[in-house]
């Protein structure tokens, strides 16, 4: 090749060569400029559905997924997650800044995100499985600061495989190593993990956004970000000219010493580098969806907040409130999709200035809460606010989660912080507390931190939507104390708890069912023998309803019988349904009795059978190796303890309902059919319900049909013996009311004759 043509072609590629570099610099990681989906941003989504769904069950293979997936990412940018998309546009600033992608603010100055320059890369596991040692093992996602997972090292998914690790652990400690079980996957592993896509992208939990520095967003959902060591990550902010500004940095570690070992402390701290003072705020993802078990009859989860008074009601700042401050979610995704993006604070918590002291989502026996680092080193006090870090806190909707059988949107939680002066030199401080554990009521009503903040209000036994009131959260509050009394200190085994429970409330209501039956049987015969009576007055009096019903009334005052008297027989029914409506929600939100085995787990000792041994779900008597969705619940197993309770019902009211008056074709008819729906329908109702409600239910009705059988064995001696019948006011106050409300009737069936007689 000539000499000239050698030249010509070294400065075109020099000039090419410029022009990249010119292109990158203003196209770059800081520009908020939405541009196409190139295949690297396909690639990188692939990636991260894939590492989603993924579990590997050591270290080493989750440092290599994170490797590959890495290769792949976006550099430098979001995963095209705009105000627009990712959060309301209202979410990107403070009202005192301008967003980003403002044309005012995007044109004034330019900042990119970038690692540390010779950063060394560490494994990015902290925490194990071993439960002697720690309670999880946190994961760590590839970019955005964020955790992958959250696994539990003592918690299961299913009672099956608790049995199993537990089988595991005795054997190891016992030293028979040939005879080891094996223990189950991690897969069965209970964990925490974002639900569900945003913008396309998994999202993972505690994840940062974003960062606003003077009025200019800049994104930090990227791979900017390095682990200098495990749980620590740092990245750095240059200005137009690539001069270093901030330095950001998050580190995570597990507090051994506090909060029974679920707890994390998440130093968030933003270093101004340069010359000048900064404004900033921080913008990141709070605790979201939590995972929802395919069997679940519902969706109880919940965002839930503890908040502290204004200085002025509660100068000292140490009264935590939380009762009135729960979001169903369910109202949250409706608040969404009508535009309503905030839901801390609303209108009221902003005019009383309520200050936030955590946040967090809940599902049915798990949470995952920021809160303030109060007790924190060395158990000094510090603030229960974490006002410092949460101004406020935004949802956003993405698309539905694949383990979600309800097919809803998933709930993304984003909180702002305010806006923060940073001097020369300073750091600006977002630390912040993490809880990742159970709803367990003893570790949170009596361990540090949380018992300071009053976490226990994370745990409302109320299985919400039109359920809610009348679920009686109170009385289930006494319940789970009393169960668990009953469980540590008399029977030992939740299954025999249930029962005394039983026993228990039968007692305690044993005079009104007494009274109330022997009333019934009473007034039932009453009413059959005084039959002819009637038939007589009514063919004297038919033609004369008002003498007739005068008769009546006068006939039942002779004889001592109230006809509506029999209505007290089912108080003792009403007085129950409370208890059962309340235990309902015990049993199926309640964390002590997660996958808790009935009778000291002897069905499982007959190669692991599965009945009864979780008292929180479906008795599972013969599992079904398919399952079929019905239109009331998906039928996965064949549940004996539902239908036992049905036959338990058609014995009561065939042999021991009292005996009823001579009734009409129509009358016997709809009594026929009540009967009907009592014994088929309750039992389908209750068909999936936790076993140890139809437990509950089916010991009550035994123990009644015998509390029945005596009460007729009394009242059949009391006739043998019969004694003067002495009419209570209650009674004669009942029978008035009565009478008065038949005259009204009468009365007005009277002038609605005369009506049409004139019409």
């Amino acid at each position: 090749m000539e000499p000239k043509m050698k030249r010509i072609l070294l400065t075109m590629a020099i000039v090419l060569l410029a022009s990249s570099v010119a292109a990158i610099t203003i196209l770059g990681p800081g520009r908020q400029q939405p541009a196409p989906k190139s295949q690297d941003s396909a690639a990188a989504a692939s990636q991260t559905e894939t590492k989603g769904d993924a579990k590997p069950d050591t270290k080493a293979e989750t440092k290599s997924d994170r490797k590959t997936e890495g290769q792949s990412e976006i550099s430098g940018t979001s995963p095209k997650q705009e105000p627009a998309q990712a959060v309301p546009a209202s979410a990107a600033a403070a009202p005192t800044a301008k967003p980003a992608d403002s044309p005012a603010s995007s044109a004034a100055v330019k900042y990119s995100v970038r690692p540390p320059l010779s950063a060394p890369i560490r494994p990015d596991s902290i925490g194990s499985l071993d439960p002697a040692k720690h309670r999880f093992r946190i994961d760590f996602a590839p970019t955005s600061a964020g955790i992958e997972r959250i696994v539990f090292s003592e918690f299961w998914l299913n009672a099956q495989d608790r049995i199993a690790a537990e089988r595991n652990a005795a054997a190891v400690a016992g030293g028979s190593m040939a005879e080891v079980p094996p223990l189950p996957p991690i897969e069965s592993r209970y964990q925490l993990q974002s639900e569900g896509k945003l913008a396309g992208f998994s999202v993972p939990l505690l994840a940062m956004h974003s960062i606003i520095v003077d009025g200019v967003r800049v994104d930090l959902f990227s791979k900017a970000w390095v682990q200098p060591q495990p749980g620590e990550f740092v990245a750095i902010i240059d200005d137009a000219q690539g001069q270093a500004v901030l330095r950001v940095r998050r580190a995570y570690s597990i507090v051994a010493d506090a909060g029974g070992g679920f707890d994390l402390r998440m130093e968030q701290g933003v270093e101004n580098l340069s010359s000048i003072p900064r404004q900033v705020q921080i913008i990141h993802y709070a605790p979201s969806d939590l995972a929802r078990s395919p069997d679940e009859m519902m969706d109880i989860r919940r965002l839930k907040f503890g908040y502290l008074l204004s200085t002025r009601r509660d100068p000292a700042q140490v009264s935590v409130l939380s009762n009135d401050a729960m979001l169903e979610r369910a109202d949250v995704v409706k608040s969404v999709e009508a535009g309503r993006f905030d839901v801390w604070p609303n209108e009221q918590q902003r005019a009383e200035e309520h200050n936030l002291s955590w946040f967090g989502a809940t599902n049915r026996y798990f949470a995952l809460a920021l809160h303030a680092l109060a007790g924190g080193e060395g158990g000094a006090t510090s603030s229960r606010s974490i006002a410092p870090l949460v101004e406020v806190v935004r949802a956003q909707l993405g698309s539905p989660a694949a383990r979600d059988p309800s097919g809803a949107p998933s709930l993304f939680a984003i909180v702002q912080s305010p806006l923060t002066d940073v001097q020369p030199g300073t750091t600006a401080d977002f630390s912040v507390g993490v809880f990742a554990g159970p709803l367990d009521r003893r570790l949170l009503d009596a361990t540090p931190p949380y018992s300071l903040l009053e976490m226990i209000g994370l745990i409302a036994y109320s299985l919400g939507g039109c359920c809610a009131w009348c679920t009686f959260a109170w009385l289930a509050d006494i319940l789970v104390e009393f169960l668990g009394i009953l469980h540590t200190y008399v029977v030992f085994d939740w299954g025999i708890a249930i029962i005394v429970l039983v026993m228990v409330v039968r007692l305690l209501l044993h005079p009104i069912s007494k009274k109330s039956q022997v009333q019934m049987q009473r007034i039932s015969k009453g009413m059959a023998a005084l039959k002819p009576e009637l038939d007589a007055l009514k063919a004297r009096y038919g033609d004369d309803p008002k003498r007739m019903q005068q008769e009546q009334f006068r006939l039942y005052r002779e004889k001592n019988i109230n006809p509506v008297g029999c209505l007290g027989g089912f108080l003792p029914t009403f007085l129950q349904m409370p208890v059962w409506m309340a235990l309902y929600a015990v049993l199926y939100l309640a964390f002590e009795l997660r996958q808790q085995p009935a009778f000291f787990g002897v069905f499982q000792i007959f190669g692991g059978w599965q009945f009864l041994g979780d008292l929180s779900a479906q008795d599972r008597f013969i599992p079904l190796p398919f399952s079929v969705n019905l239109f009331l619940f998906t039928l996965s197993s064949i549940n004996i303890i539902p239908l036992l309770m049905g036959v338990v019902f058609y014995v009561q009211q065939k042999y021991m309902a009292p005996p009823t008056a001579q009734l009409s074709p129509e009358q016997a008819q709809q009594q026929k059919m009540m009967r009907i729906m009592t014994v088929v329908m309750f039992p389908l109702m209750l068909y999936v319900a936790p076993s140890g409600l139809t437990l509950y239910i089916m010991t009550s009705t035994l123990i009644g049909i015998w509390e029945s059988k005596m009460v007729r064995r009394q009242v059949e001696e009391e006739e043998r013996n019969p004694r003067p019948v002495k009419t209570s006011k209650a009674q004669d106050a009942l029978g008035r009311i009565y009478q008065k409300a038949m005259e009204r009737a009468q009365e007005k069936q009277q002038r609605s004759k005369t009506f049409k007689g004139r019409g």
